[in-house]
């Protein structure tokens, strides 16, 4: 986990998405320009939810999020998505 001095507002997470896949199963290097984003990546932090709605994810757990969801920001040469916790599906 890394040591972020962000903090998320009401119902917003900080997710820091997985590396995208290098190589195909048959072994087949990907370039850059033809790698699909991941949809899934781990909690860096996570805001104190809506008034009547607690937070369900936590700090470290490992979510899966929607294709387009999130909002791209860079903190510290790191790219991370910051999101509302509706946007992620699933923690695996």
């Amino acid at each position: 986990m890394s040591n972020v001095s962000l903090k998320p507002l009401a119902d917003r997470v900080l997710v820091k998405p997985a590396d995208a896949e290098e190589k195909t199963k048959g072994g087949i290097i990907i370039p850059d320009t033809a790698k699909e984003k991941p949809m899934k990546g781990q909690v860096i932090a996570v805001g104190i939810g809506k008034k009547d709605e607690p937070m369900t994810v936590k700090a470290g757990d490992t979510v899966l999020y929607g294709k387009y969801a999130g909002t791209e920001i860079t903190i510290e040469n790191n790219e991370y998505l910051i999101m509302r916790e509706s946007d992620i599906f699933a923690i695996i």
